[in-house]
């Protein structure tokens, strides 16, 4: 790019603002979006609509044809490329739009559970417009469904219960309002940090066997990681020889780290359990 054109390019950046509408005509279409040469910079094309900022719904790329006008709303601007991305959804659904956009974290959003599906929870918000494809605008991963570990989401939520969720952000991907129930609810780990010391000596339940260890559950919502010690560290079968499914245990913490939420234990030694068991050992003094 010559200088005097990268200047006037970095020159029409600087007066583009996020949340504006701006309207083009359609360049060029690939499978990741389409190129529009945008109304005030005819030279050459500096916008961006991708594939997941298209309007929601079936044949969303119908609109995106070489020759066509349409209109988008700013959503990021990125001098280093030289592009501003824009998404039709935003001007296809002005409504939506504005609502969701003026959400603030942490906002506390009540509703009806909509849908329950293999890759998050559908929540009917009481406030706001329907979503034009999605069962409900409040979407819940299943992370974010609890604190507590749960083999199936509905053990949670059923569809038609009522729920409050705390807003985590919008999601301009699929026009959601990303939801999280756990937020509202005290989270049993840090009160079980908050109790616990390194060296002390808990009981517990093996819940599951992985590779590398087992998880033991030692207070209500809270596991932590055995992992295999000794000579048999490395061996494959190493976890089926630590624990099984179902089998009490004594463990010791070993550490606990509250940023990440994990629990680190050992498995403390037997009276009569051979020396070099696998994740036998003493607790920590």
């Amino acid at each position: 790019m010559e200088e005097d054109e990268q200047g006037a390019v970095q020159a029409f950046l600087a007066g583009v603002r996020v949340g504006e509408v701006l309207g083009g005509v359609v360049a060029e279409v690939t499978s990741r979006g389409a190129a529009l040469v945008l109304d005030g910079f005819p030279s050459r094309p500096l916008g961006a609509v991708g594939a997941l900022d298209l309007t929601w719904g079936p044949r969303a790329e119908a609109d995106l044809v070489v020759g066509r006008r349409v209109t988008g709303e700013v959503i990021g601007v990125d001098p280093d490329r030289g592009e501003v991305r824009l998404s039709t959804a935003a001007t296809r659904h002005p409504l939506l739009w504005r609502f969701l956009r003026g959400l603030r974290a942490g906002r506390v959003l009540s509703g009806t559970v909509a849908s329950i599906e293999s890759f998050g929870v559908f929540v009917a918000l009481d406030e706001g417009p329907a979503h034009p494809i999605h069962p409900g605008v409040g979407f819940v991963t299943f992370p974010e469904l609890s604190w507590r570990y749960f083999e199936d989401p509905s053990d949670v939520v059923r569809v038609g219960e009522r729920v409050s969720a705390a807003f985590l952000y919008f999601d301009t991907s699929n026009g959601e309002a990303r939801l999280s129930l756990r937020a509202l609810l005290p989270d049993p780990f840090q009160e079980f940090a908050d109790a616990v010391a390194v060296g002390q000596v808990l009981r517990g339940r093996v819940t599951k066997a992985v590779p590398f260890g087992v998880f033991v559950e030692v207070a209500d919502g809270v596991q932590g990681l055995v992992r295999p010690a000794g000579p048999t560290a490395d061996r494959p079968d190493a976890p089926e020889g630590l624990g099984v499914e179902g089998e009490e245990m004594t463990v010791a913490v070993v550490e606990v780290d509250r940023e990440r939420r994990t629990l680190l234990l050992s498995r403390v030694r037997a009276p009569g359990e051979p020396d070099g068991a696998p994740g036998s050992g003493r607790p920590p003094s």
